[in-house]
């Protein structure tokens, strides 16, 4: 078994072992406990009460955190004409038709997230297989198959995140960096809990938030009071 790194586990003791901290009390706390040699991102890890082989327990959603992720989201737009040009003016790193697709069907992921055009999307969807296991498949759920790719380059890149809940019940989701101030992640941290929330199925029955955590890269997770969430 691998040994937890000093700086691992003197992150560790800062946490008190049987407690469980509010959202900004975790978030203080993981700002700490960041690396000393890059700026860590701040994640929450929550578990949720259902059951997500039903389709109407799925939880996903999107939010644009205040304080944005503390990255600039590389960002590439299935588009073509005026589209096309307003995703350019936007701020899209990419922007193509079907020769963005054939990119794309080659084996280039080199980006966070991908928007298409609706008029698109018929060719856009053979690109499944390699945009669906990274989560990067454009999706009118998310607002990333829209005719404004515009204003969707303009959100991604202002601190939209998306959250979908895994096999396992579990939503993971980052709430900025550990050189953010304790209010701008806590500020984060509630947007993304808020919006959570509000996702909940309506067919999902007792507690729908089991339990959370939030930690930095490479850090110690940090229990969340979920009853105050």
């Amino acid at each position: 078994m691998a040994t937890k790194s000093k700086a691992y586990r003197a992150a560790a003791e800062k946490i008190e072992a049987g407690r469980y901290y509010t959202p900004r009390e975790a978030v203080g706390i993981a700002r700490s406990t960041g690396s000393s040699r890059f700026d860590s991102t701040v994640e929450v890890a929550l578990k949720l009460g259902v059951d997500p082989r039903k389709a109407d327990q799925m939880v996903r959603g999107t939010v644009i955190l205040p304080h944005g992720t503390g990255k600039t989201a590389r960002v590439i737009v299935f588009a073509t004409g005026p589209a096309a040009e307003a995703a350019l003016a936007a701020g899209a790193d990419e922007v193509g038709g079907s020769e963005l697709i054939e990119k794309v069907a080659g084996g280039y992921t080199n980006f966070d997230a991908a928007v298409s055009t609706p008029e698109l999307m018929g060719q856009v969807g053979r690109l499944g297989k390699v945009l669906g296991p990274r989560g990067l498949m454009p999706n009118p759920k998310t607002g990333t198959v829209t005719p404004d790719p515009a204003k969707a380059v303009s959100d991604i890149k202002g601190g939209k995140i998306e959250f979908r809940v895994d096999k396992h019940s579990n939503v993971h989701f980052i709430v900025g960096k550990a050189s953010f101030t304790e209010d701008q992640l806590a500020e984060n941290a509630k947007a993304a809990l808020d919006e959570i929330a509000r996702a909940k199925p309506s067919s999902s029955k007792g507690r729908y938030v089991l339990k959370g955590t939030v930690s930095t890269t490479f850090g110690p997770g940090i229990p969340l009071d979920v009853t105050v969430l």
